[in-house]
Order: structure tokens, then C-alpha cells, then sequence
């Protein structure tokens, strides 16, 4: 298994052991890539970000990239930036990029009260962007809220979907996939 992170903003020059992109190739133990494929250093939407310090982000190179990693592992992971909308350039954003790649979609959120609304917008995208769903991972956040704890069950509810499962936050990433409970998450990909 490969976990990439495309685009990351809110990055350091060099990378940094912090980083989403660097976190990942630690949890799976991959050789490459450790970094980002495209890093911004202002933590805004990349389509900003690139207007703000840099070059936009060539969409078509950056599937060039991305489309090799595919014959590397049984199975490639990729982590978006922001929300399934936040655009990647002003034309692609992460619907787009699924899409281009014949990708399907595991979607991860925090689990408070904002959760339900985000969750049924973007099942909602995703469906109308012709995108398979593969499930929905919820986590407990730091503080958690009156909806902590029934955003799942509304969320299968509402949208049909019996794949939906709320996590324990685990504080260090690498431990996280030590995990029973991601097994069954595991048993949802392809």
C-alpha cells in the first residue's frame, strides 16, 4: 500500500517529519514519496496558495504523477486538502481528481455537531460528480459536543449508507491503523 498526499499547504521548506505527506509514508512504511507531490507554504486552498507564492498547480501533471504509483502497490491512498470542494486550481478540485483517476472515495471527518451537514454535502457531491463512495469514517474530536456520538447514526440514516463507522481519536498517527475497528474500513476498499 502507497498513501500520497497530492497537494498539502501549510508546508516548511524542507519537509517536515510533521507534514500529512511525511505522516503517511511513515505509516505504511514506503520507501516514496515522503513529501507532497506539490507543497504550498501559506495554508490556504491550493488554488489560492499558488496565486499567493507560486505557480498554479498543472492538474495534468500532477495525474502524470500520480497515475504510475498505481502499478507500485495493491493499493493507493490519497489524502485531499480541505474538503472535497476546495479547489486544487480555479477548474479541478477533488471530485475532479477521483474522477480523472478512476478513484473511489473514503470520506474522513471529525465527529461534532458541524459533521452532519458537511458529510450529507459531500456524499451529496460525490454522487453528482459520479464517484464511488467507498464509506465514511468519523473520529472524536478533542472537545466533543452533543453531536458526538449520533452523527453516524444520522448519517446512515439520512443517506441510505451502512458503511459508516466512528473511530476513537488516537493521538499518534502510527498507532491509529493498530486498530481492530479499521479493519472493517479496510474490508470496504477495493
Amino acid at each position: 500500500m502507497l498513501a500520497v498526499k497530492p497537494v498539502e499547504v501549510g508546508c516548511d521548506e524542507p519537509a517536515d517529519e510533521g507534514e500529512d505527506a511525511e505522516l503517511l509514508a511513515a505509516a505504511t512504511g514506503q520507501a516514496a514519496p515522503h513529501a507532497a507531490l506539490v507543497r504550498f507554504g501559506l495554508r490556504l486552498p491550493p488554488a489560492l496558495a499558488a496565486g499567493s507564492q507560486a505557480e498554479p498547480v498543472d492538474f495534468d501533471a500532477l495525474l502524470l504523477q500520480l497515475e504510475p504509483l498505481r502499478s507500485e502497490a495493491d493499493l493507493v491512498l490519497l489524502e485531499g486538502t480541505g474538503g472535497l470542494l476546495t479547489p486544487i486550481t480555479w477548474e479541478w478540485n477533488a471530485v475532479e481528481l477521483a474522477r480523472s483517476l478512476g478513484a473511489g472515495v473514503l470520506v474522513v471527518g471529525s465527529d461534532r455537531a458541524e459533521t452532519l451537514n458537511q458529510m450529507l454535502l459531500t456524499l451529496s457531491a460525490l454522487e453528482l460528480g459520479g464517484v464511488d463512495l467507498y464509506g465514511v469514517v468519523l473520529t472524536t474530536p478533542a472537545t466533543a459536543d452533543a453531536m458526538t456520538g449520533l452523527n453516524a447514526g444520522a448519517i446512515s440514516r439520512l443517506s441510505g449508507l451502512d458503511r459508516v463507522l466512528a473511530v476513537d481519536y488516537e493521538r499518534d498517527p502510527l498507532a491509529a491503523g493498530d486498530r481492530g475497528a479499521l479493519a472493517q474500513v479496510v474490508d470496504w476498499l477495493p
